[in-house]
């Protein structure tokens, strides 16, 4: 069962992460957490995506928000996609599927013809008291961090 708006996210929720860390969004209480979900590290959409989200690092930051990145890549794979790409926050290992599947983010998607599981790309927003409050699905990374940044401003109530 996903977590649905206006829900809390289970405190339990920590997977491995970049920086030698296991992290979730508990971990960053009193704070509104983005979490954005993409299928492949060092891939033209979710390195655009992730570029759009570091480029706009300093007014999330201003909203009080945090930004963490997340797909089933490894924790090895994310730390080379971040230094190469200069991101400034957090990326999420989710191998075991944990947050995908909390947030039901895994679905079938065509692939040069074929049925395959992935990432759906997919955004959310938890408020400072953990509980879920907005969702982005099929995400087109153009314009979207924008719009993000106007959600957590509004939340935020900046």
């Amino acid at each position: 069962m996903s977590i649905a708006i206006d829900q809390r996210v289970p405190e339990n929720l920590r997977v491995p992460a970049t920086g030698d860390q296991t992290l979730g969004p508990a971990d960053f209480k009193g704070r509104i957490v983005v979490l954005y979900f993409y299928p492949k590290d060092s891939t033209p959409g979710c390195t655009n995506e992730s570029r759009d989200f570091a480029a706009n690092q300093a007014a999330f930051d201003a909203a009080g928000a945090v930004i963490l990145g997340v797909s089933r890549d490894s924790v090895k794979s994310h730390e080379n996609f971040r230094a190469k790409q200069e991101l400034p926050f957090d990326l999420l290992s989710d191998g075991d599927e944990t947050l995908c599947d909390a947030f039901d983010v895994i679905k079938m998607k065509n692939m040069y013809g074929k049925q395959v599981r992935g990432i759906e790309r997919s955004t959310f927003v938890i408020d400072a008291d953990g509980v879920l409050r907005k969702e982005w699905r099929k995400v087109k990374v153009p314009g979207h961090v924008d719009e993000v940044l106007a959600a957590v401003r509004e939340l935020a109530g900046s």
